[in-house]
């Protein structure tokens, strides 16, 4: 009987869906015109996109803004919040920013987390998360890219974006293309544009790509709304848990907006 009930309970953990985690750096616009509001509001969280489920995050490592080559520290604009996901009982803490913009160009902003212990898969997990704010009109600094451990570099321009658009990128890691690289795709469907869209079954709750060998990857969005990609390597060093040696994973996160065409 005890051997049968254990079975089942792994046969149960086995079928539960593993929902993909994603780090999450939602400006309040993607593209900042002359007649804009120049402060924008940025989120950071760690959450399941498509379920809008939200998990406790730390304090950031690092956060900043890369523009016209130069990287400014914005760490200590971040302020903590709480905030819950449907059918969620607690608050789990995300991050607040402003920034205001004040010269023409792109702007990427770039957050590194405080590694997640994540028990359910015995590692930790690191999202380096980026996304690109255009403003002004100088559409210049979107592909330049900003130095993380690994990071999506956009291949198509990241922002002005129409739902059906191709997006294209390529994934490094040390700084170097990753062939082959397995890319997770979720639709931010707490944000959704048009209303909430309801999955038929968990096979289209992240999408998964692969890269060629170069590292370039391709999808089309087919919804208005934000849209995160995440490229998943192992960290080839270890933290521990416990005292014991454990491994980490590393994302490389990017976010694109897309909008409905009229």
């Amino acid at each position: 009987m005890r051997k049968s009930l254990i079975l089942f309970t792994v046969l149960l953990l086995a079928a539960t869906p593993c929902y993909a985690h994603f780090g999450t750096l939602i400006p309040s616009d993607d593209i900042i015109t002359q007649t804009d509001n120049k402060t924008l509001g940025l989120q950071v969280k760690f959450i399941h996109p498509m379920e809008g489920h939200y998990m406790e995050m730390a304090r950031p490592k690092q956060f900043g803004v890369l523009h016209n080559g130069r990287k400014t520290d914005l760490l200590d604009s971040l302020r903590a919040v709480k905030g819950q996901g449907p059918g969620q009982s607690g608050q789990f803490t995300f991050w607040r920013s402003d920034y205001k913009i004040r010269r023409p160009g792109d702007y990427t902003f770039f957050v590194e987390p405080t590694p997640y212990w994540e028990p359910a898969e015995d590692k930790f997990i690191v999202h380096y998360t980026k996304v690109c704010v255009g403003a002004l009109g100088l559409e210049s600094g979107w592909d330049q890219p900003v130095g993380l451990e690994t990071e999506i570099i956009p291949l198509s321009r990241p922002y002005g974006l129409w739902s059906g658009n191709l997006f294209s990128g390529r994934v490094l890691l040390k700084g170097k293309p990753v062939p082959y690289a397995e890319i997770e795709v979720e639709y931010l469907n707490e944000a959704a544009e048009g209303g909430k869209i309801h999955p038929p079954s968990d096979p289209f709750v992240t999408q998964v790509i692969k890269a060629d060998g170069n590292g370039v990857f391709h999808y089309a969005m087919p919804k208005a709304g934000w849209w995160g990609f995440a490229a998943l390597s192992d960290a080839d060093w270890k933290l521990q848990h416990d005292g014991v040696d454990k491994d980490v994973e590393i994302g490389a996160v990017y976010w694109i907006h897309t909008t409905e065409l009229q």
